[in-house]
C-alpha cells in the first residue's frame, strides 16, 4: 500500500501546451508537445499518445497536469522529459486530466 509519503515524492505540476508536433516516428500515433510549467520548471517535452481524441488545434493552449520529477524517458529519436497524464475512456483512449477551472498558476503544484 503507497503512503502519503510516496505520494509526497511526486512532483505533479500545471502546465500549458505550448506546441503541438505530429510523432511519425513512434510505434503507435502520438504527439510531441512542448509545456510550459512556469519559471520554477520551465518548458519540457512529453511525448502523448492521444491523437485519437485531439486534434492540435485543440492541444496548443490547453492546461494539463504533468509530473515533472520522473528522469527522461527516450522514445524512439525523442526525449519525454513529463509524464502528461490521463486516464483511459470506455475504448482504452487517453483522456487528459486537466484543471476544472481556467485560471490555475502555470507550475502550480497538486497537493
Amino acid at each position: 500500500m503507497a503512503t502519503i509519503e510516496d505520494f509526497q515524492k511526486l512532483d505533479i505540476r500545471v502546465g500549458k501546451i505550448i506546441e503541438v508536433n505530429d510523432f511519425p516516428e513512434a510505434k503507435k500515433p502520438a504527439y510531441k508537445l512542448k509545456i510550459d510549467f512556469g519559471s520554477e520548471i520551465g518548458v519540457k517535452n512529453s511525448s502523448v499518445q492521444i491523437v485519437a481524441l485531439y486534434t492540435k488545434e485543440e492541444l496548443k493552449g490547453k492546461l494539463i497536469l504533468g509530473v515533472v520529477n520522473f528522469p527522461p524517458r527516450k522514445i524512439g529519436p525523442f526525449e519525454s522529459e513529463v509524464l502528461t497524464l490521463g486516464v483511459p475512456d470506455k475504448d482504452d483512449k487517453v483522456i487528459l486530466i486537466v484543471p476544472d477551472k481556467t485560471d490555475p498558476i502555470i507550475g502550480g503544484k497538486l497537493f
